[in-house]
């Protein structure tokens, strides 16, 4: 039986630097089945940073509504985690950081904006594209530095929202920032400012997510999440019945 929580983590932040923040079972990305399965081996405490929606079919807001309904305290941020927790915090689940709370109130609405294409488990899933959250970040912090100005900073998020989600990378954004009106001067500045100033937003909230399960294990609330209840009744349908089958054929980590 897990004892410790359940962190489903990826190409946001390594599991050995993770495991310095809170001590938790590090699994994948999460996957359709995967929270079902993670209660299932007795976790009640969840964290949801990096999820599949490509590779496999996505965790389902059916299986964590099953299980916050079991007892099970589940949080997000960053990424995947991020975008459920801003669509159920209505229903139990716990959202923390920027991300999540740019998609509660609606400042970010697409899935691409914590899309990242990265590499295999063997090699630590490491992200081969930026974060559309991350570029915009970024900007925001160069244009307070006063590295660029707003004109500049709005014409760089939108040629970097333009692009496909695997194609999105500081060089190619600066290699076609000229094309979109940028001035030389301020793609030279954003270039040398770049390597000290780039804001990593998805790692940050991953990191305050752990800090935020570290403490609540450490003040014992996981324990009474079962005396809780739920404000919604759990109905069984054909798309949960798909999850106990995944769950069901797919062993423990």
């Amino acid at each position: 039986m897990t004892v410790r929580p359940v962190v489903f983590l990826g190409p946001t932040l390594p599991a050995h630097a993770a495991a310095r923040v809170l001590d938790a079972d590090y699994r994948p990305p999460a996957a359709r089945g995967d929270v079902h399965r993670a209660v299932r081996d007795g976790a009640r405490m969840i964290g949801i940073v990096d999820g599949y929606f490509r590779q496999a079919p996505a965790v389902l807001h059916k299986e964590i509504l099953w299980a916050i309904a079991e007892g099970a305290q589940v949080s997000g941020a960053a990424s995947m985690g991020a975008l459920r927790a801003a669509e159920l915090d209505e229903f139990g689940m716990t959202g923390v950081g920027w991300v999540y709370r740019a998609f509660r109130d609606g400042r970010l609405t697409g899935d691409d904006e914590v899309a990242v294409a990265h590499g295999p488990a063997a090699a630590g899933y490491p992200a081969i594209s930026e974060a559309m959250v991350n570029i915009r970040r970024t900007l925001a912090a160069a244009a307070r530095a006063g590295v660029i100005g707003p004109e500049a900073r709005a014409r760089l998020a939108a040629a970097a929202k333009a692009l496909y989600y695997p194609d999105r990378s500081w060089d190619r954004l600066l290699d076609t920032a000229c094309g979109c009106g940028v001035a030389r001067e301020a793609v030279a500045a954003l270039e040398a400012w770049l390597p000290e100033g780039r804001v990593d937003r998805k790692r940050a909230d991953a990191l305050v997510l752990l800090e935020h399960m570290a403490a609540v294990a450490a003040d014992g609330a996981a324990d009474g999440a079962a005396s809780r209840r739920v404000a919604y009744a759990f109905e069984h349908t054909v798309f949960w019945q798909d999850v106990l089958d995944r769950a069901a054929a797919a062993p423990s980590p």
